[in-house]
């Protein structure tokens, strides 16, 4: 078996020539580089990516976690992310969450072991945001606050709620359904001890403590739970009965809050179904013929491409016109949305630029974990007595004895815009 030493004798250079070469660590002539080189494809050697990485103290390699790969808003967003990361000299390592049951805290293990060099968090996940923090990795989040330090990548939510109010009520809606998970994500993070995820958002207090506010007094008195059995934990209910908060690690709950508060303005009426399992997409046509037994006069409905695309199918087969007496607006604009008989009407998420925006953040969160080690230890040098020219020991300056914490950094939330694309489920 070749090895290093082989290598160095063929190019007529040291073993630590080849090393600088192989792992790509410190300066090395061109002219040594290509002797190497040559050496290298002469001999067939092939590095130990294991002892390169162990050297280099990095993988190129970060991991994805979704809910599940079956659902299409993650399968593309998946997608989108490893074609952004193989650009950048990355690979991808994807954890589906509904495919095994260690999940993120397999992920998180690898990524404190040194196994990977970062993650790119797209799940609901069950840990409270000290978990999070308390890691010390490079952790990105998308579409979800993990807690305070940690950046994290998102859609316009609100002005995605807005373009659909807007849209049904320049059509004449009168009674809209939306779909989307359980409203104990609207209240997830407890009251006491956390920051809520707009607390890294400054100039969106305002806007956010109105939505809770409007939201509270949506509807007085009409709301109405109704548990429906259709096979993945549905529950119907009103508008907002007063518990909602937006002290949740799901933005998408702006979405939900702006859709109740300016339909409830405009006087249009607006239910919510809760499913138990929004990636469950299995459970979807159970839900689509759910809304039309309880909700017989719905005239528009709200929902991610799949329930979307299975409400189309439900309407379709009633007997309802799409568009003229039902108007059907999905929410994700992935590949599905022109895949389901009818190009459906979609708020599109831009999937290129949350990989893009979410690539750079997780490389630059890298590039900063790297610097910290670098400083750590050269500090550590000095801290445990460096001796100076003259012999005496250099006394550690003040902050540089290695042990002083890297200063918080607030969450950095990038929101990407959305766009209202208009197909053949609505009217006008």
């Amino acid at each position: 078996m070749v090895g290093m030493r082989d290598v160095a004798k063929e190019a007529g250079v040291s073993l630590s020539t080849v090393s600088l070469v192989v792992n790509d660590t410190g300066y090395v002539s061109h002219d040594m580089r290509d002797r190497v080189a040559a050496a290298m494809k002469k001999l067939d050697y092939i590095p130990n990516e294991l002892a390169r990485n162990f050297y280099r103290d990095r993988t190129d390699m970060i991991g994805v976690i979704v809910p599940t790969i079956t659902h299409p808003f993650f399968s593309t967003l998946a997608a989108a992310l490893q074609h952004e990361l193989a650009g950048k000299g990355y690979r991808t390592l994807l954890c589906s969450q509904a495919d095994t049951e260690a999940g993120e805290t397999e992920y998180v293990d690898m990524l404190q072991r040194h196994m990977m060099d970062g993650i790119i968090m797209a799940a609901h996940t069950s840990h409270a945001p000290d978990y999070w923090t308390s890691i010390g990795r490079p952790v990105v989040a998308f579409d979800r606050y993990l807690g305070a330090g940690i950046p994290s990548i998102g859609s316009d939510h609100v002005h995605g709620g807005q373009l659909i109010v807007q849209q049904l009520i320049r059509t004449g809606a009168r009674h809209v359904v939306s779909i989307g998970g359980p409203r104990s994500q609207f209240h997830d993070l407890p009251a006491q001890g956390s920051r809520s995820p707009q607390d890294s958002q400054g100039s969106q207090d305002s806007q956010d403590s109105q939505l809770t506010q409007l939201s509270q007094s949506t509807q007085a008195g009409q709301s109405r739970q109704i548990r429906a059995k259709a096979g993945v934990g549905a529950s119907v209910s009103g508008a907002s009965n007063g518990s909602d908060s937006v002290d949740t690690t799901f933005p998408t709950v702006r979405y939900y809050l702006t859709l109740e508060r300016e339909l409830s303005q405009a006087a249009i009426r607006y239910d919510y179904i809760e499913v138990g399992e929004v990636y469950d997409v299995q459970g979807y046509p159970r839900i689509a013929h759910e809304i039309f037994e309880r909700f017989p006069d719905v005239d528009a409905i709200v929902g991610s491409d799949v329930s979307a695309a299975y409400c189309i199918q439900e309407a379709l087969r009633r007997g309802r016109r799409i568009p003229d007496e039902l108007q059907i607006i999905a929410y994700d604009g992935s590949y599905l949305a022109d895949a389901a008989g009818m190009r459906i009407t979609a708020i599109r998420q831009d999937f290129a630029m949350i990989a893009k925006l979410a690539s750079e953040r997780i490389i630059a969160e890298i590039g900063k974990s790297e610097t910290g080690k670098a400083t750590r230890a050269a500090t550590s040098g000095q801290s445990s007595g460096a001796m100076r020219r003259d012999g005496a020991a250099a006394p550690a300056s003040p902050g540089e004895d290695g042990t002083e914490e890297r200063p918080d950094v607030r969450p950095q939330s990038a929101l990407v815009p959305v766009q209202l694309r208009l197909g053949e489920t609505t009217r006008g």
